[in-house]
């Protein structure tokens, strides 16, 4: 079905009961919190969420009304911040000295109860934040799945840790140790999934947690809070909702947060970091922004490039940090590789996330269309063209996407990360322009190669795995597997995010030594059999 514009009678449903019963849905008062393992109601005022998705009545589209969450006040944070630090103790606390196989039971124990309300978060991934039926479906298993990679990690990092080395007259043995209350915030286009690949990994090696949703995909964390009540100590795990400004800037500048994870802009990043009294007692693990190219070598195969980059622009509207957000193709083949993409792209279907087949849905940014028609407006007065037939259409929450081609290098487009559905494509006769654009670029995450002479693609690799963390050859940029290295360079990222990064970039190396006396060997030794502490063990867990 291509994306020819329509009426928004023909893309919106008229009335709830147009849309299958399994995909409505209906207002959520998610006016509850967890701090110090009590899920409490919040009494003061609240924040109301309306869906990208309109409903059309006599008045035309309407965004739905889906739900409230509290707005809540430096005090209330400041208390959740509270209970993490003393659920932590200065490192005495239950949980930062408890046995990691004591840990990874209560993680172990959480997975059931967060499947059990699957059918609740997909359908407010769903209506929260545009994303499609099956996307929703695949973002809530991959995170089961990333849980349970972590816990697999966790027992063979631990393995390799219960063995004692002898150097130079000592013994010792090496573990590592949590580094105490720890920030995190996800993002809107992956706020389960991204959330928990820095929450689950916090928690599992013992620190303790305090997580803010993000404004766009908020309501979907309520369903959980029973299941991290149930399944982890009081203090532990503790959550925030509300305006960001006003309950995350108290948390930093009380200098009692020890690790700040968070995901989103690197403007952002740097304010959180500046805001923090003692900066060098912050451990930063940072998602930044992405300007990830993709380049058309003369001698690729344009079907299976049109294919990935099409996926890599587009899946989930180009809402992604991984998405292909400009493209590099080689003069020569530019006419071809062009008039294919926006055949491709003006196939896409546009139309509600529960709608079988459906590629493009709402955006839930407030103002995100009309900046997004900004950089279009710019690019063509620039030079470009739209080639997609309705490229650029905006109907209300929807943005048909956009191909330009050729997109200057100095606009907007070409330089900032849109984080939507528009693809500037630029022709090139030389790649030292390819070279030097990524160069001059302050993200440094990905790039796609597509192309099959090796002595070519080479001459790409060798440059770009300096200036990027991961160069894919003829497919699109992507996190996955999870087990896979996921970081950047430059304003991209801090820190190294997968399965096993994940464990040692939220914990520090600590070790017990000893000089190898015959006093010491014994004393150890006692320890060690008779199970008098938690860290010195060789206990091997299965």
């Amino acid at each position: 079905m291509p994306t020819l514009v329509k009426s928004p009678d023909a893309v919106f449903p008229t009335s709830i009961e147009q849309i299958p019963p399994a995909a409505r849905a209906a207002y959520y008062d998610a006016d509850h919190y967890l701090v110090d393992g009590e899920i409490r109601r919040w009494a003061g005022e609240r924040c109301e969420v309306v869906s990208p998705v309109c409903i059309c009545g006599p008045s035309g589209p309407t965004p739905f009304p889906l739900g409230c969450y509290p707005s809540m006040t430096p005090e209330a944070a400041l208390e959740a911040l509270a209970a993490a630090r003393r659920a932590y103790d200065h490192g005495c606390g239950a949980w930062p000295t408890m046995s990691v196989a004591d840990r990874i039971h209560h993680v172990e124990a959480f997975v059931p109860r967060m499947e059990a309300v699957r059918d609740e978060v997909v359908r407010l991934l769903m209506w929260e934040i545009g994303k499609t039926l099956g996307d929703a479906r695949k973002e809530f298993d991959r995170t089961v799945e990333y849980i349970r990679d972590t816990i697999e990690a966790l027992k063979e990092l631990d393995r390799t840790s219960s063995r004692f080395a002898i150097e130079q007259g000592f013994v010792a043995q090496i573990r590592r140790s949590p580094l105490g209350a720890v920030l995190c915030m996800g993002p809107y286009n992956y706020p389960l999934n991204e959330t928990f690949t820095t929450l689950i990994p916090a928690l599992i090696m013992g620190n303790t947690v305090v997580f803010k949703p993000p404004k766009y995909g908020v309501l979907l964390h309520a369903p959980l809070l029973p299941a991290f009540a149930e399944s982890f100590p009081p203090g532990v795990v503790n959550t925030l909702y509300g305006e960001g400004r006003t309950i995350i800037g108290p948390l930093m500048e009380s200098g009692e947060i020890d690790v700040l994870a968070f995901i989103g802009s690197a403007k952002v990043a740097a304010l959180l970091k500046h805001q923090h009294p003692r900066p060098n007692r912050l451990r930063c693990v940072l998602g930044l922004e992405a300007k990830n190219p993709a380049v058309i070598l003369p001698d690729a195969d344009l079907d299976l490039a049109v294919s990935e980059c099409v996926l890599g622009a587009l899946s989930y509207n180009g809402q992604r940090c991984t998405a292909i957000k400009i493209i590099f193709v080689h003069q020569s083949v530019a006419d071809a590789f062009c008039a294919r993409l926006s055949d491709a792209v003006g196939q896409l279907q546009v139309g509600m996330p529960w709608e079988e087949g459906v590629k493009i849905t709402p955006l839930p940014e407030d103002g995100k269309p009309a900046w997004l028609k900004r950089l279009v407006d710019e690019a063509v007065a620039g030079g470009a063209r739209i080639l997609n037939a309705g490229g650029g259409v905006i109907d209300q929450t929807l943005y048909y996407p956009a191909v330009l081609y050729p997109a200057a290098p100095a606009t907007e487009v070409c330089q900032v990360e849109q984080f939507g559905p528009v693809v500037p494509v630029l022709p090139y006769v030389d790649e030292q322009e390819v070279i030097d654009w990524t160069i001059r670029s302050p993200a440094g995450q990905q790039a796609a190669l597509f192309g099959r002479d090796p002595r070519r693609l080479s001459r790409l690799i060798d440059p770009l795995v300096n200036q990027v963390c991961r160069v894919n050859i003829n497919s699109q940029c992507q996190r996955g597997p999870d087990k896979f290295p996921f970081t950047g360079r430059k304003d991209s990222a801090e820190g190294t995010l997968s399965v096993s990064d994940a464990l040692r970039v939220f914990s520090i190396r600590s070790l017990v030594a000893a000089k190898t006396t015959e006093a010491n060997e014994q004393v150890v030794s006692q320890i060690v059999s008779g199970r008098h502490s938690k860290f010195l063990s060789t206990d091997f867990i299965f």
